[in-house]
């Protein structure tokens, strides 16, 4: 079975190790997903420099959604393994910009992973 990564053609951001494009189900508008080159399912198995190439490209993900879209805020994301949610098994960080009143309280973040324990 082929990635849908590996074969991605509409780079919005790249460099030599990875790549940005946006989310094709985003959860707020700007939604993009920084992803490495090199077909890897787990974050934890990238080189250091694949590490620096994908943060170097989060950096200009976020440079790129200010000019376009203006968000409040970030959530940045990594699912690593089925139990935590991963349904493409190549490496993939989601950059998803917020905005105020997309949610009526935002407090917790990325704990809303797990719903009970988002709000502490």
């Amino acid at each position: 079975m082929s990635c849908v990564f590996c074969s991605q053609p509409n780079k919005i951001l790249e460099n030599d190790l990875a790549f940005a494009i946006y989310d094709k189900y985003p959860v707020n508008q700007g939604h993009m997903l920084i992803i490495p080159k090199r077909h890897v399912s787990d974050y934890f198995d990238l080189t250091v420099m694949e590490k620096q190439a994908v943060d170097r490209l989060l950096a200009a993900a976020r440079n790129h959604l200010e000019k376009h879209y203006q968000p409040d805020g970030y959530n940045v994301g990594i699912n690593c393994g089925k139990a935590a949610g991963q349904t493409i098994f190549h490496v993939h960080v989601h950059l998803i910009p917020r905005y105020v009143g997309d949610l009526n309280d935002p407090r917790g973040g990325v704990r809303g992973v797990i719903p009970d324990k988002r709000i502490y």
